[in-house]
């Protein structure tokens, strides 16, 4: 297996091992297929070295049962790598489809929530690999404010790793993330008139 070599080397007076174990931020973004898919595969990943990983699910539908749901959910469990705890935070596409009966908190609200968790379990190192699916929508949205997004993860302890999922993730996250990948649409069944399969799609 092929090793990456850096194209170059910063004078910062950190070791290779050091430069090489530094906690990443990195963001899946664009409007083509296979955002969210590849950073369940990079739980996968986390999973195997052990790590506990925690998948924070922000806009698709919390009655929707996603394949790598079930997966991660397997392997947490079975006492090989390491544990995983998925979150789904609100009530995913029906945000958009109505709105929050009388007296229920905003979809806003709701999201926000789900943001606050995050930070909690940032500051406690609950897990070493975080998943936060679809977050950047809601940085798009201004339902989280990204300032407030960069600096707690800039102020992250440990070596937690996070990567965040979603289309039109805000410059400032761009700029900041260590590693960004702007997935572009060639072609989807989908303009032709086929809708999402098995297998595929979930």
């Amino acid at each position: 297996m092929p090793k990456g070599q850096p194209n170059v080397v910063p004078d910062d007076g950190l070791t290779t091992r050091q430069r090489r174990n530094r906690p990443l931020v990195m963001v899946h973004t664009g409007v083509g297929k296979g955002k969210s898919t590849a950073a369940f595969g990079m739980a996968l990943r986390a999973w195997n070295q052990g790590w506990p990983v925690g998948v924070f699910q922000f806009v698709k539908s919390a009655k929707w049962k996603v394949g790598e749901e079930n997966a991660l959910k397997v392997l947490g469990a079975s006492g090989e790598g390491g544990r995983v705890d998925w979150h789904k935070m609100g009530e995913g596409w029906s945000w958009i489809q109505r709105e929050p009966a009388a007296g229920e908190p905003s979809h806003e609200e709701k999201a926000r929530e789900g943001w606050e968790q995050v930070k909690r379990d940032l500051a406690a190192e609950t897990y070493r690999f975080y998943v936060l699916d679809e977050f950047a929508y809601l940085l798009h949205w201004g339902w989280v404010d990204v300032d407030e997004v960069v600096e707690v993860l800039r102020e992250r302890p440990g070596t937690q790793h996070v990567v965040i999922t979603g289309r039109n993730a805000p410059e400032k996250l761009v700029e900041y993330a260590d590693l960004v990948t702007d997935m572009s649409k060639v072609k989807h069944p989908m303009d032709t008139g086929q809708k999402g399969q098995r297998g595929i799609e979930w």
